[in-house]
C-alpha cells in the first residue's frame, strides 16, 4: 500500500492514458485501504448511515452508470484511450484488471488480509511492467512506449493460475463450512447469526440487523432498493415473517422426505440470498438449527478464477451497474485455456478431498431468489471480451467435469434443495402489498395442487404425444412433444407431480421428453432469462434439439442469434429439449396480471404459469439412475433422454451443465392436447383455460 500511494504522483513515468488508468485505480485502492483501517480501528462502526453511503459512493464512483461512460471499467472507453498509444488490446486488458480489483472490497469487510495481498501484488506487477517499458523509451533503448500486450496477458494468466492452490480451497471452504464470527465459535444467538450472515469479523461494531447500517458491513453494494427491502421486512409482523421463513425451511426438509433421502446423515445447509433479506435469513437459520442443521452463508464469487465465464452466478447484492457486469461477463477469455481448466480441476479435486468430511455433511442449498429489478436491456459493447470457439468447447467440457466431480463428493441422490422467490421494491409502489400476497402464493395448498395435477398426469400417461399450439396471433408456437413409452402403466408414470417442497411455489407437472419425434417451433413474445429481457424469442426444434434460434433485441440477425446463444443456450450452439412441463399455479399468473408484473416474474414462478420447455440437461441430470416416486406411489421412469443416456460411455457428451426454462403464458396458448395412440385428442388447455375434467378449479383465479 505504501508503494501504491506513490503512483498518482508519478505523472511523468507513463504515457498520458496509462498514467490516467493507474492513477485512478491506485486512488480506488488507497480509498479501500482507508476503509480497512476504519474497520480495524473501530471508527467505521461510528459512522452514521449517510457517512457509510457517501463512502460507498466514492468506492464505486467509476462503476456507477453516471460515470461509467468515461471509466476505465468500460471496455470501450478503455480501448479508445489505449488506442491513443496504438493498441486497443491494452485498454481491454486494463479494464478487466480494474474489474478484478473491485473484488478487494468483499475481502476487506471480511478481514481477509491475505486475499488483499494477491490483488495489490497483481496491480503493482502490471504497473511495474508499464514502468519498465516507459523507462526503456527514456533510455533510448527501444521505441516502444508500452509493453507487449502478450506480456500483460501473461501476468493476468499466471495470477489466476498460480494462486489456484489458494483460491480454490478458500472458495470451497466458503461453500461447505459454516462461518464462525468469533474464536468462541458460531454459538447460536441472534448476534452470532447476524455476524455469520454478513461473514463479518467486526462483531463488536455491528449495529442490530434492524438498523440499516448493519448492511454496510457486508462488503456488498447496498442500493436504496436493498435498504427499502430490509425496512419492509422489518415492518412485517413476527407471525408474517415466521410464516414466510417456515415455508422455506419446511420446503427444504420436505424435499428429503418426498425423494426418500435420509436427512439425519446431514448436518449443514447453505442459505443463499440477496442483501436486504437478513431478517428472514436469521429466522430461517434459527429454524434450521432447531431441525439439527448448521447454516452456511456463502459469499459471492468475486474473483475471475472463481466464476464460470458467462454464467450469472449468485451475487449477494443488486448491481450498481448491470451493463458493467454484462460487459465483463467473459473477461475469463484472457486466460481460459486447457492448461488453466486442467489445473483448476486438479485443485478442485484436491480441495474436495481435503474437505470430504465437510462435503459428506452438506445437505444442499436453500435459495432465496428475487424479482422486480428495473428492466435491463443490455447493449453490446464492441470491446468486451468474448469466448472463441475452442474456449466455448473447453467451457462445456469443464462444466460437465465440474458436475461429475461435485457428485463424487456430494452425491446428488443424497442431497436436496429448495428455492423460493420474493419481490424487490423497484417493482412498484405496491411492493408491501405484493410481498404479503407472495407470502400467500408461496404457502399455497399442496393437497389441492397434488390432486388436480394427478388428474392431468392420469391423462398424459395414456397419451402417445402432446401437441402445443400458440394462439396464432401473439404466439406462433407449434410443437409436438414425444413421450416415453410405459411398460407397466399400473406402476409407472412419465410426469412428476410437483408441489411446494424443493421448488416453491407449488404448481407443475414435468417430464423428460423423448427427443426423437419432438419437433416444431417454440415462440414467446417476451421472456426474461436471468434478468435479461429476450424479445420475440423463436427456437426451431428438430429431433428434440434446438437447431436454430433468434430474437428481436438487436438490429442484426447475427447479434440476435449470439444473444440467444448466450442468454438461453448457455453458449452452446445446440441443446436438446431437457424438460416439458405444464405449470398450474393460476394464482401466481393472476398475481402477475393484478399488479401488471407478469413479464417480471422470475422463472421459478413463471414456469408455474403456463407450459414450459427447458433446453439443456434434464431435471434429473446425474440422478437418472435414482428411482423417484410420485405421491400415488408410481415410479417416475422418464428421467433421461437419448443424450443423457450416453452418460456411462461418453459422459462429456451426455451433460451440458445448463438447464434454462422458457414459459409460454396461458394467454398465448391456443391449445395443449394429449394425443392418444388412436389419434384422438384430449385437451388440457384451450384458449388459455384449463378444460380437462377435474381441473376447472384452476380457472377461478383467472376469472377473478
Amino acid at each position: 500500500m505504501e508503494r501504491i500511494r506513490e503512483i498518482p504522483e508519478e505523472s511523468g513515468c507513463l504515457p498520458g492514458p496509462f498514467h490516467d488508468f493507474f492513477a485512478r485505480a491506485a486512488a480506488f485502492l488507497i480509498l479501500a485501504g482507508k476503509l480497512r483501517e476504519q474497520l480495524e480501528n473501530g471508527t467505521y462502526g461510528k459512522l452514521d448511515l449517510s457517512g457509510m453511503q457517501e463512502l460507498q459512493r466514492e468506492l464505486y464512483r467509476d462503476m456507477l452508470p453516471e460515470t461509467y461512460g468515461e471509466s476505465w471499467l468500460n471496455p470501450e472507453y478503455a480501448a479508445l484511450q489505449a488506442e491513443k498509444q496504438g493498441t486497443k488490446e491494452h485498454g481491454r486488458q486494463l479494464s478487466a484488471l480494474y474489474a478484478e480489483l473491485y473484488g478487494i472490497l468483499r475481502y476487506i469487510y471480511e478481514g481477509r488480509g491475505g486475499d488483499l495481498v494477491l490483488y495489490l501484488e497483481l496491480f503493482l506487477q502490471v504497473y511495474g511492467l508499464y514502468r519498465d517499458a516507459a523507462s526503456e523509451v527514456v533510455a533510448g533503448s527501444s521505441p516502444a512506449a508500452v509493453p507487449a500486450a502478450s506480456s500483460v496477458r501473461d501476468i493476468l494468466y499466471w495470477y489466476v493460475s498460480d494462486y489456484l492452490d489458494v483460491t480454490v480451497p478458500a472458495r470451497n471452504m466458503e461453500l461447505l463450512v459454516p462461518y464462525c464470527p468469533g474464536a468462541e465459535g458460531s454459538g447460536g444467538t441472534e448476534a452470532d447469526l447476524a455476524a455469520a450472515v454478513l461473514r463479518s469479523p467486526f462483531r463488536e461494531q455491528l449495529p442490530p440487523p434492524s438498523d440499516p447500517r448493519f448492511l454496510f458491513f457486508s462488503g456488498d453494494y447496498i442500493s436504496d432498493a436493498t435498504l427499502e427491502t430490509a425496512a419492509c421486512l422489518y415492518r412485517l409482523s413476527e407471525e408474517e415473517a415466521r410464516t414466510a421463513a417456515r415455508a422455506f425451511t419446511e420446503g427444504f426438509i420436505e424435499g428429503f422426505r418426498v425423494m426418500g433421502r435420509d436427512l439425519s446423515r446431514k448436518k449443514r445447509v447453505a442459505i443463499r440470498m440477496i442483501r436486504g433479506f437478513e431478517r428472514l435469513a436469521i429466522l430461517e437459520a434459527e429454524m434450521f438449527r432447531e431441525a439439527g442443521l448448521e447454516v452456511i452463508f456463502p459469499g459471492s464469487p468475486v474473483r475471475m478464477a472463481d466464476r464460470i465465464p458467462g454464467s450469472k452466478e449468485r451475487q449477494l447484492s443488486l448491481s450498481p451497474n448491470r451493463q458493467c457486469d454484462y460487459d465483463h461477463r467473459y473477461d475469463q477469455a484472457l486466460f481460459w485455456d486447457k492448461g488453466f481448466t486442467d489445473r483448476k480441476m486438479t485443485e478442485l479435486r484436491s480441495s474436495y478431498e481435503e474437505l470430504k468430511k465437510d462435503a459428506a455433511l452438506y445437505a444442499g442449498p436453500a435459495v432465496m431468489e428475487y424479482f422486480g429489478e428495473k428492466e435491463f436491456e443490455p447493449e453490446n459493447n464492441p470491446e468486451a471480451y468474448g469466448l472463441k470457439e475452442r474456449q466455448r468447447n473447453l467451457l462445456g467440457a469443464y462444466r460437465t467435469s465440474l458436475i461429475k466431480l461435485r457428485d463424487e463428493y456430494i452425491p446428488g441422490d443424497e442431497t436436496s434443495f429448495t428455492i423460493i422467490s420474493w419481490p424487490l421494491p423497484e417493482i412498484g409502489d405496491f411492493y408491501p402489498a405484493l410481498f404479503r400476497d407472495m407470502v400467500r402464493i408461496n404457502t399455497g395448498d399442496n393437497a389441492f395442487y397434488r390432486a388436480v395435477q394427478q388428474k392431468m398426469i392420469d391423462v398424459l400417461d395414456r397419451a402417445d404425444h402432446v401437441e402445443v399450439l400458440g394462439d396464432g396471433s401473439s404466439n406462433r408456437t407449434d410443437l409436438k412433444i414425444a413421450l416415453r413409452k410405459l411398460t407397466d402403466p399400473a406402476k409407472e408414470t412419465r410426469f412428476e407431480n410437483c408441489v411446494s417442497d424443493v421448488n416453491i411455489p407449488a404448481g407443475e407437472v414435468f417430464t423428460s421428453p423423448v427427443l426423437s419425434g419432438t419437433e416444431g417451433l417454440l415462440h414467446v413474445s417476451e421472456v426474461y432469462v436471468d434478468g435479461l429481457q429476450v424479445k420475440d424469442l423463436r427456437i426451431r426444434v428438430e429431433n428434440g434439439r434446438a437447431v436454430s434460434y433468434t430474437c428481436a433485441n438487436f438490429s442484426s440477425a447475427e447479434e440476435n442469434r449470439r444473444f440467444v446463444r448466450e442468454a438461453v443456450m448457455g453458449d452452446h450452439e445446440a441443446l436438446p429439449v431437457g424438460e416439458f412441463a405444464i405449470g398450474t399455479n393460476t394464482a401466481a399468473f393472476a398475481l402477475g396480471k393484478k399488479y401488471g408484473i407478469a413479464r417480471q416474474l422470475p422463472i421459478l414462478i413463471a414456469e408455474k404459469t403456463g407450459p414450459h420447455f427447458a433446453f439443456g440437461d434434464t431435471c434429473y441430470s446425474f440422478e437418472e439412475d435414482t428411482m423417484t416416486y410420485n405421491p400415488d406411489g408410481k415410479a417416475i421412469v422418464a428421467r433421461d433422454n437419448e443424450v443423457s443416456a450416453k452418460r456411462k460411455e461418453n459422459p462429456e457428451e451426455a451433460y451440458f451443465g445448463h438447464h434454462k426454462d422458457i414459459t409460454v403464458p396461458y394467454g398465448e396458448i391456443g391449445r395443449l392436447t394429449a394425443v392418444m395412440p388412436d389419434g384422438s385428442g384430449v385437451d388440457i388447455i384451450r384458449n388459455g383455460r384449463f378444460v380437462l375434467e377435474g381441473t376447472e378449479e384452476l380457472n377461478r383465479p383467472l376469472e377473478d
